[in-house]
């Protein structure tokens, strides 16, 4: 079957507007003074909560981008769980998705047909209804979904409420973007892109649903922002963090490939966003990019107290889930981030 043209080197997560950027966009918007919107863009959490009712809200999010791998379908699924891993980073349970599409219309449509199959099949791992969507035709194939979650009004997972000794646990390896570019330049192998793919079409329920049973007190997905972006945010300029680099989670293949030079372009508009904020004690120049490597479908960021955070981790491990303990939040220190 015919596949998707040429990788696209800046799709997926890569392909997002910088934090930077991003909070320049956002800060002089119209902001709601609805007392039932919880969480709205203003906090650049993962999704928005409305409160429906004091035991109910509903989590709305959306999320697309254009390829990164040349498989229809596994684009398809890789794009859904991205945008379905919001839902859960709120702790959340997914009720319904939306197709967001744009396609080239002089391409072969069982191309489009793959990619909405691969992303149906997700919706329906997830326990949620498919119900439509909308679709233009584009230069480039970008595809993703607008999905509505439920939750607990009382039991929201926010990505900026760390506490000072709280410990740090990411649910999956860095490094998939280094290894989609690398991949597509013929510089990592076919067994370090499958081990990237089945990362990114993984689902974070299965982490949730182990998650929510510990005292967590912060939350996020780690995606287009790299970890050190995404835990700048988590940290909300009130605590500083440690970060230990033997214990960080990453596929091998990324590390070798970023020791040879294999950088995305949105690693570096990750790294020229955190110059000033981050230290590194470590000399790794591939455990750096790693940081700031842009994660598609990336794993679950959390921040747990520490007389938990063994018994969380090794539960995620039992379950097949790579998590580690790789640093732990600490009271305001010369560098908002510190990396031995």
């Amino acid at each position: 079957m015919d596949t998707i043209e040429k990788l696209i080197v800046c799709g997926g997560c890569n392909a997002k507007i910088g934090p930077g950027n991003l909070g320049e966009l956002l800060a002089d918007l119209p902001k709601s003074s609805d007392e039932n919107l919880l969480v709205g863009f203003d906090s650049t959490d993962d999704a928005a909560v409305i409160k429906l009712r004091d035991d109910l809200a509903i989590i709305q999010t959306l999320d697309f981008f254009p390829t990164m791998v040349t498989d229809p379908y596994l684009f398809g699924k890789i794009a859904a769980a991205n945008a379905l891993s919001d839902v859960y980073a709120m702790g959340g349970e997914v009720l319904s998705a939306l197709n967001i599409v744009a396609f080239p219309e002089e391409k072969d449509l069982t191309i489009l047909k793959e990619i909405l199959r691969g992303g149906a099949e997700k919706v329906q791992e997830a326990g949620a209804i498919l119900a439509g969507g909308h679709s233009i035709h584009d230069h480039s194939v970008k595809y993703g979904l607008s999905v509505t979650g439920t939750i607990d009004p009382n039991h929201i997972y926010q990505n900026n409420t760390c506490q000072i000794g709280d410990h740090l646990v990411l649910t999956k390896p860095l490094g998939v973007s280094i290894i989609t570019v690398g991949y597509s330049a013929n510089e990592i192998s076919q067994e370090g892109f499958n081990k990237a793919t089945e990362s990114m079409q993984t689902l974070n329920k299965y982490a949730m649903s182990i998650i929510r049973n510990y005292e967590i007190t912060s939350c996020t997905d780690v995606t287009g922002f790299g970890l050190a972006g995404h835990l700048h945010e988590m940290l909300n300029s009130h605590f500083s963090a440690e970060i230990q680099s033997d214990q960080l989670p990453y596929f091998q293949e990324a590390y070798e490939g970023a020791k040879e030079f294999i950088l995305t372009a949105g690693g570096q508009r990750n790294r020229n966003y955190m110059t000033g904020k981050i230290k590194f004690v470590v000399d790794d120049f591939a455990i750096e990019e790693l940081l700031f490597d842009p994660q598609t479908s990336g794993g679950l960021l959390v921040s747990v107290p520490e007389s938990q955070v063994k018994e969380l981790v090794s539960e995620l491990n039992s379950a097949g889930i790579p998590a580690q303990d790789f640093g732990r939040v600490t009271e305001p220190a010369e560098k908002e981030i510190i990396v031995y």
